[in-house]
This record gives C-alpha cells, structure tokens and sequence, in this order.
C-alpha cells in the first residue's frame, strides 16, 4: 500500500515528463504524442473545485494510480466503478499559508468501494475505511499533512459502487470550531467560549425546545427557540412566522454526545460545514455572563459582545 503512494509520485513524473537536462536531445515527438493521448483518453471530468471519473478506463490487471488537483476552497470528488487507486491534491489558490488551513471531508450518501487515507511521503494514516456506517461524520486534517489516498477494495463486483465525497477548507484559527471537530462533547474552556463568540458563524442566546435523533446518520438535531441574534453567517435561524418575536431553527451535533432539551438559556455558538450548523461550544448563558465580565475586567476578551 505504501509502495502504492510512493510509485504514484513517480507515475506523475511519467505522464508529465520533466524538460531534457542540457545537451541532451528531446523526447521522440511519437512518444510524446503517445503519452499525451493517453492522458487525454482518461474518461473523467473536471473544474478546478470538483472532479468525476471512472476507473473502468483502467484495465483490470493495472493498478494504476491517477492524480487529480483541485485549486478550489470547497468541491466534490466522485469516483465511479472505482480501482487502482485516486490522490487528490488540494492547492487552493489562496495567500493563507498551508499551515494555517485546515481540510474536512464528508462522504456522499451510499459511498463505498475505497478506503481513504492521508498520505505524505509514502505513509499512510487511516481517515475512512470501506463500508464505515456513519458517512456523514467529518473527518479533518491540517492541508500541510499531506494529500488524499483513495485506493479502491478488491472486489468481485464494482458495477454499484462509487466512492465520493464533498471536502471543505477552514481557518486554522477558529480553535473553537476545530474543538467541535475532533472533541464535539467536551465542554468549552472559558478561553475557547469567549474565542468562539469572536470567531463563530453563528452565536444565539436562546433554549433547546426539541431533540430528535437520526440513529441512522448517528446525529442528533436541537431546535432552539432562539431569544437573541447575535450572529449568523447563514439563514439557520428564521422569524417565528406567529408573530413572537423569536427566532427558530436547529443545529447538529453527534448523537454520542447525549444531548437532551433542558431548561434555561444558553449561549449556543458553531460553524457552518457542508451546508449545515454544527454546534461548538454552548455554555448556559449565566456562566457566559460570568466568563465576559472576568475577561472584561482584566481586559482579555478578545471581541465585544453584549452579555445581557
């Protein structure tokens, strides 16, 4: 499997041949030709954010391994009748260094046929395995630890089967939002809340009137009724069309979290992925009120924000 990555590597240089070193006569413009048409002949289909292909243009005795580059913040990979095996290479084309962003990945619904890994030079960690029954769980990881390995399971049958996934870039930054992301159930510091106010895509005072659960998806909603707007990036929460006052909507987070409705306001805050809100920190809104006057006397708070 390792050998597999490494040798892609190589394959990129074969199908993209390096100029000839000085004094030494060019490629035969056959063999040039040959190489370019083969490339050309792959059936797959690209912009810079998102990329379809098939791997029945590989014969079935090679295993060959295609690289694919993306330039885009956010974009969908959809690999058809998958085998030999996929690296996706993201290249943003952004000013923000690589260190500082961070990659989230979604499985489509019903993707199966590949396993998917995080390679850099020819070592691979393990991000989702062929067959996980929760699709919908993000996995994430620095844009600097290295690229996507998509490598296709042996199997007797591949007419059904596509691999896919959506991924998305974030700010390294929004430490509170990659809290969410790694350790979704363990309550925010007073640091990590009075960050999260600063830098969510959404921050509501408001109570949890319901809890539903999609056992299937392994998430569970909360539907707040919300008593104050403090921010949101997206239309998450609406009006009550009653005329209250209010404002309503729901937000995700894993159904191992346990979360049940309960009395009193909190401060919920979160980030927008793949289209929808995921919860990150939500103290009840009195141990907000504490955390804001603290940091607001020893002139630590990073942001101002009403706390009544």
């Amino acid at each position: 499997m390792r050998g597999a990555a490494r040798a892609a590597r190589g394959l990129a240089d074969q199908l993209w041949p390096r100029p000839p070193a000085p004094g030494r006569a060019p490629p035969p413009p056959l063999l040039l030709l040959a190489v370019l048409l083969g490339v050309a002949g792959a059936q797959y289909s690209s912009d810079l954010c998102s990329w379809k292909g098939s791997g029945l243009t590989h014969e079935a005795h090679r295993k060959e391994v295609e690289q694919v580059y993306l330039r885009c913040s956010s974009g969908t990979v959809e690999w058809m009748y998958p085998t030999g095996a996929l690296i996706v290479n993201l290249r943003p084309n952004t000013f923000v260094p690589a260190k500082h962003l961070t990659v989230c990945i979604q499985l489509i619904p019903n993707s199966s046929g590949a396993n998917i890994y995080l390679e850099k030079t020819g070592a691979l960690q393990l991000l989702v395995r062929d067959g996980e029954h929760s699709p919908r769980h993000m996995r994430c990881f620095g844009l600097d630890q290295g690229s996507l390995f998509v490598e296709a399971s042996p199997q007797q049958d591949i007419s059904r089967r596509t691999t896919g996934f959506q991924y998305e870039l974030v700010h390294r930054h929004l430490g509170s939002d990659l809290l969410a992301l790694s350790a979704p159930c363990r309550p925010c510091s007073d640091t990590e809340v009075l960050l999260a106010v600063c830098t969510s895509d959404f921050v509501v005072r408001g109570s949890i009137q319901d809890v539903t659960h999609e056992l299937e998806q392994e998430e569970s909603a909360i539907h707040l009724q919300v008593s104050r707007l403090y921010r949101q990036k997206s239309r998450v929460f609406q009006l009550d069309p009653k005329g209250s006052g209010h404002w309503r909507g729901h937000i995700k987070t894993l159904l191992e979290c346990g979360v049940r409705p309960g009395h009193g306001d909190f401060l919920f805050t979160g980030q927008m992925h793949f289209g929808e809100a995921w919860l990150g920190c939500a103290p009840r809104f009195s141990d907000f009120q504490r955390m804001y006057r603290d940091a607001q006397e020893k002139g630590l708070n990073p942001c101002e924000i009403g706390s009544e």
